[in-house]
């Protein structure tokens, strides 16, 4: 088995190496690997008619069924003056991640894409934002899209995966892109990667644990927890550190017989359960919009308190939950203190909620 507790955050490092070992390793390229679904985000500000038109809630996530296509999209781009952006949930987070990282090529991503005009405006975004892009490429779909409807502060997602749903394990079977995993020593998915391909979960799932290094996944939308539990289920007991908000900690609860309704213990009682690499123990974070974070670490609770925002400054909080995680990222590969993690991670959704979309400019300016 590789040795790779040099290269993690002290606060992990079972034989207690020094926080100044992990920040030597800092910022080398291919450090931290996602995979997940890049869809093109198309997004437009609607009425509470047209939610309940396709049948869509608010604050809610969901994929496409045949009444959204194409008429939800057509819809969109037609009638409500539509922007479109580089979206899917682990696209985003690398790039913020990118964002505060300010050094290209830190963050690699792989998902499926299709062979048309689209997957050039996500590769050539997301390498403009520093993100290094693995995509496989198919002509059987052309490139997912997600529609973000924003009612007031609120958003709903419906995603019509497309071709990001014919991801395959044959891509990363590949030397070239083995090698990406290989050199990668975080790796990170989304709970919608699960509707794709679990077996490339799996795959990459245990190679993290055979190899030391830390496997992060985000429970992403309650659906998942209720209608995906088997495969979710295959790939918790190798999950070092967990993301998800209060809904899906929620469904994730009830769908698992947890029997408790107090978000403090639910986080608790998932980082309790089944673990493959007992060297450290799961770390659990959920956040409750504008209501404290909660953290589980080494059997404590402690909660974080969020920046309070008026409410003329906030814009869309479509991706507040990715920039979270983004900002969280930033600070776990330089072997910063899971303190500063999560007050990063508050500090970038604080950004990006006072913009429309997974957007920001300059240099973040976060002081830990």
């Amino acid at each position: 088995m590789n040795d790779v507790s040099n290269v993690l955050p002290a606060f992990y490092d079972e034989n207690r190496f020094t926080s100044e070992r992990a920040i030597a390793c800092k910022k080398k390229e291919g450090l931290l690997l996602g995979l997940g679904n890049p869809l093109l985000d198309i997004s437009a500000h609607v009425d509470y008619e047209f939610l309940k038109k396709y049948d869509l809630k608010s604050n809610n996530a969901i994929l496409a069924e045949e009444k959204h296509k194409p008429y939800l999209y057509e819809e969109l781009i037609d009638l409500y003056n539509a922007e479109f952006t580089a979206g899917g949930s682990v696209q985003n987070t690398l790039r913020v991640a990118q964002w505060f990282l300010q050094k290209p090529k830190i963050a690699t991503y792989m998902g499926c894409v299709g062979k048309d005009k689209y997957s050039k405006i996500l590769e050539d975004k997301a390498t403009t934002d520093g993100l290094s892009t693995c995509y496989q490429y198919t002509d059987q779909e052309p490139t997912g899209t997600c529609a973000v409807l924003i009612t007031g502060k609120e958003r709903s997602l419906c995603a019509n995966l497309a071709a990001a749903n014919c991801f395959s394990p044959s891509h990363i079977e590949k030397p070239e892109n083995k090698h990406l995993i290989d050199i990668a020593k975080y790796i990170y998915i989304s709970g919608f990667f699960l509707t794709v391909s679990p077996e490339s979960i799996q795959t990459v799932a245990k190679h993290a644990y055979e190899n030391n290094k830390m496997f992060m996944m985000n429970l992403s939308a309650p659906f998942l927890c209720e209608l995906f539990q088997k495969p979710m289920m295959a790939a918790f007991p190798y999950i070092d550190i967990l993301f998800g908000n209060e809904t899906e900690a929620d469904a994730f609860a009830k769908m698992n017989g947890l029997n408790e309704t107090d978000r403090r213990q639910i986080a608790l009682k998932i980082s309790e359960m089944e673990k493959v690499n007992v060297k450290r123990k799961r770390i659990v974070v959920i956040t409750q919009g504008a209501d404290n974070v909660i953290l589980v670490k080494d059997g404590t609770v402690t909660e974080y308190p969020v920046t309070k925002l008026p409410e003329e400054k906030i814009v869309d909080t479509n991706a507040a939950g990715d920039a979270f995680v983004g900002g969280f990222f930033a600070q776990l590969i330089q072997g910063k203190s899971i303190d500063t993690c999560i007050k990063c991670g508050i500090w970038a959704a604080t950004q990006i909620v006072q913009r429309s979309g997974c957007t920001y400019e300059g240099k973040p300016n976060f002081q830990s």
